[in-house]
């Protein structure tokens, strides 16, 4: 069969891909755990607080891998999976790459060689997720910490931004992999008036690259949003409106606009 009768025109429709990252106690896991009948995949013992279901503690990249490959084969409800955290998920990887080396330490495989091998496992794990995706319809959100790193363009000098807490070799691959990068953070005022009236600073998430933070979005977005999922899925469903699969809300923009 010739690759012309199998052209499509015009957007296609998918279950989106995003990562979440920021700082501690801001919100990133009760972001996904108001995502659409979410099933979390934990690999670090936090979710104690949060009403949501989840699989055991994951303390090996098997058990990761075989929590997804039954999401993949079993009968289930479930129409989004949450991976919390991708950082403690590189600690798995990790060990896995020194027990397929025999090492101690993923340092000791040589200069840079164990993070390159490591990223093997990175893709298998997004390829079993992209399976998720197109098999079962499933949304993906993957929650990171955050860190501070030294960022330089060719445009400017060095400056500080945050970024998710992984090696740069996996966090390369995982971005370029997302449909979607928001940081999570607190807005910041400096206006004494608004500064004595506030009970506590607002959740955001900021969708859009900027000097202080790794973000991007497929989406059209406004630069920051509230940090909550359905102004996320308003978006996907604007860009998609014939197909609302993942992304079910009432939520409007005029809505969203209010609480932010």
């Amino acid at each position: 069969m010739s690759l012309l009768s199998q052209i499509h025109i015009g957007k296609q429709a998918s279950p989106r891909r995003c990562m979440i990252h920021g700082v501690q106690g801001v919100g990133k896991s009760t972001f996904g755990a108001t995502a659409r009948n979410p099933i979390f995949i934990h690999t670090e013992d936090g979710l104690g607080e949060i009403d949501c279901a989840k699989f055991p503690l994951a303390r090996s990249f098997g058990q990761v891998m075989q929590a997804l490959t039954d999401l993949r084969n079993d009968a289930h409800d479930f129409q989004t999976v949450v991976i919390d955290s991708l950082d403690w998920l590189e600690r798995l990887i990790w060990q896995e790459v020194c027990t397929s080396e025999n090492v101690s330490n993923i340092e000791k495989i040589g200069f840079q060689k164990g993070y390159t091998y490591a990223l093997n496992f990175w893709r298998k794990f997004l390829d079993a997720l992209d399976e998720l995706r197109r098999l079962r319809g499933m949304t993906v959100v993957l929650i990171a910490h955050t860190r501070i790193e030294k960022f330089q363009t060719p445009e400017d000098s060095a400056f500080d931004r945050f970024s998710p807490r992984l090696h740069k070799l996996a966090a390369s691959v995982v971005m370029e992999w997302c449909d979607e990068v928001f940081f999570a953070t607190y807005t910041v005022t400096t206006d004494p008036k608004k500064i004595k009236s506030m009970t506590a600073p607002q959740r955001v998430m900021r969708t859009c690259e900027g000097p202080t933070h790794v973000a991007k979005n497929r989406l059209n977005m406004p630069y920051e949003l509230p940090l909550e999922w359905d102004a996320y899925a308003y978006y996907a469903q604007q860009a998609h409106p014939q197909n609302d699969s993942s992304t079910d809300t009432s939520t409007t923009e005029s809505d969203i606009s209010a609480s932010n």
